[in-house]
């Protein structure tokens, strides 16, 4: 097991996890299994080079540099905001059972307020006046009620949210750096929260969020809530993805039904369709989260049953054409690819691993795996 540390991790420590996971072909997946196989984010750095050399690299690989990393670390200190790394016991605790979780976030204002119970309300950004009002509303209840509201700081519905809860804890997940305010007319509210909530970002400091960026953002606004609620969503939109991300990490998915007539409610409506909990009030939703078992958060240990062990070399030697052999651009499944090979499973983690970090394999949702030629 991973334990989670009593304290905050040494600095040197914090940087390597940050040269670590800033290292090209390296996301949180191959992070984690990088800590599991080597113990540290440093011993893990010494190795890689290596590593990708065996999957076929054709460019040495580049580690970030530990002068970059300091400047990083520098530069978020100098605004306020607080490197968490994801064993420290800063780090929002329900966000740590998720596979991908960002192995370090960044953190600015009221730090304490990622250890209490979340909910999230998203919805469209082109909100109704009346769906606007209703979030608002949630925020307030479920604030009074002890709860602390989670959004994406986007303008309609996750500002409304946040607009409710700021009296009494709201969190803001951004797509960027923590540091940059988007959209503009948001500023005042991105002040507010800095002040009396908390902003929460995966990326450096002065980061200006892209398109790629707002999904993986909906992924951590579920993950570090129980539940999330829709308010209004078109087909299509961002809040169903995290809605998804949100069924996919078990947790609760909550929706506001709408009129028929309205685009706005399609997405709200289409998930009550597939079995979300329909809600009229905040107290539907406490109703719901304290019917569930308790989620064993402050406890939790990531699992090391697919840790990676040292294996002979030599069997690696003679193992890793036939697994390489059965990849192609169309994906696999991991537990295929070892069935199929008759290797062990912790070889072809192994090989799969170099692969990865030659820039020669993609990683797909359901363990699937497919090689880049």
């Amino acid at each position: 097991m991973i334990p989670v540390a009593s304290h905050p991790l040494p600095r040197a420590e914090t940087l390597a996890w940050l040269r670590l996971i800033r290292t090209e072909n390296i996301g949180p997946v191959t992070f984690f299994q990088l800590l599991q196989r080597f113990g540290s984010a440093q011993a893990a750095l010494d190795a890689i080079p290596l590593l990708a050399t065996k999957g076929g690299s054709r460019k040495p690989l580049s580690l970030f540099p530990l002068a970059a990393a300091e400047r990083e670390l520098a530069q978020a200190e100098r605004l306020g905001q607080q490197a968490l790394c994801w064993v420290e016991p800063a780090y929002p605790p329900l966000l740590r059972t998720v596979e991908d979780a960002p192995p370090v976030l960044y953190a600015q204002g009221c730090i304490d307020l990622l250890q209490k119970q979340s909910v999230a309300l998203v919805g469209s950004r082109n909100a109704s006046l009346g769906g606007r009002n209703f979030a608002r509303m949630l925020a307030t209840q479920l604030g009074a009620a002890g709860c602390v509201v989670a959004s994406g700081l986007a303008r309609g519905i996750d500002a409304a949210a946040h607009e409710g809860a700021l009296a009494t804890g709201t969190v803001a997940v951004v797509a960027g750096g923590a540091d940059h305010i988007y959209p503009p007319e948001n500023e005042r509210l991105h002040h507010s929260i800095a002040e009396s909530g908390v902003i929460v970002a995966e990326h450096p400091p002065g980061t200006i969020p892209q398109a790629r960026h707002f999904p993986r953002r909906n992924r951590i606004i579920s993950g570090l809530s129980h539940g999330v609620v829709v308010v209004e969503a078109t087909k299509g939109s961002g809040s169903l993805i995290t809605a998804r991300f949100a069924a996919e990490q078990g947790r609760e998915v909550f929706a506001v039904p709408g009129s028929p007539l309205d685009p706005r409610a399609a997405g709200a409506n289409g998930l009550l369709r597939e079995g979300a909990h329909l809600i009229e009030s905040a107290g539907d939703i406490l109703a719901v989260l304290r019917s569930q078992p308790t989620l064993s958060l402050f406890e939790h240990r990531r699992s090391l049953d697919t840790a990676l062990p040292p294996l002979d070399e030599q069997a690696l030697d003679r193992w890793r054409p036939g697994v390489t052999g059965l990849l192609s651009a169309v994906p696999v499944a991991i537990d295929e690819l070892i069935r199929e090979s008759g290797t062990p499973p912790a070889a072809v983690q192994t090989i799969l691993l170099e692969l990865h970090l030659a820039g020669r394999l993609e990683r797909h949702p359901g363990g699937r795996v497919s090689i880049i030629y």
